[in-house]
């Protein structure tokens, strides 16, 4: 369970006062969640802990200028995944980083369309807190492409809002709404593979765009 939000600002101002323990125990509360987040993006063990090294060398540099206009929580997964956007452009500077804003803006046009429609047994409350769900969808993830993946990630994992998303990524709010919807989509897909109820199946329809 994350820390409450009296308990970070706590902590927080203590931190800015110079007490350096409260600044361990703060980034300690956090320290799973960041590397967590930085794997999802960057895939490899030793880049996501060196983004969780750089994430609290920037936070201890810049924690003064935290001026409570968001969440501490926030504002740390923000620093964090900038953190692990810039590894990942560093790795692929040579090709063209798949997030990059495309000429024209993407469209719901070609939104797919599910192929395998059933009622889940349980209820998605009950999936969420089992292990085995949290293993199908990192495994779900590592099948996106990375623009799909990483709105995911940012969007409904670690819940920045639509604009924060776009901001990190450099990408459109609309852009950032349309590969939600795509992520969405494909992951429930996979997901209802797992825990649909076959009974409850039914043939999906063709349409023409």
């Amino acid at each position: 369970m994350p820390p409450a939000v009296n308990d970070d600002l706590e902590l927080v101002h203590r931190a800015q006062r110079g007490d350096f323990s409260a600044f361990e125990v703060l980034l300690g509360h956090y320290e799973t969640r960041i590397y967590r987040l930085a794997y999802r993006i960057l895939r490899r063990e030793h880049d996501a802990e060196e983004v969780v090294q750089q994430t609290f060398l920037s936070v201890i540099e810049h924690l003064a200028s935290f001026r409570e206009e968001s969440r501490f929580s926030t504002w740390l997964l923000k620093i964090a995944a900038n953190h692990a956007l810039a590894v990942l452009r560093k790795k692929r500077r040579e090709h063209t980083v798949a997030w990059e804003t495309p000429p024209e803006e993407e469209g719901y046009q070609d939104v797919p369309h599910p192929r395998y429609i059933a009622q889940w047994r349980d209820t998605p409350e009950e999936l969420a807190g089992r292990r085995e769900t949290r293993h199908l969808l990192d495994e779900a993830l590592e099948e996106l492409d990375d623009k799909y993946r990483l709105v995911f990630v940012l969007r409904d994992i670690e819940g920045l809002s639509t604009q924060e998303t776009a901001e990190a990524l450099d990408i459109s709010v609309a852009n950032v709404k349309v590969r939600l919807l795509r992520a969405r989509l494909m992951l429930r897909e996979k997901l209802t593979r797992a825990f649909g109820d076959e009974a409850t199946r039914v043939e999906p329809h063709d349409h023409d765009h």
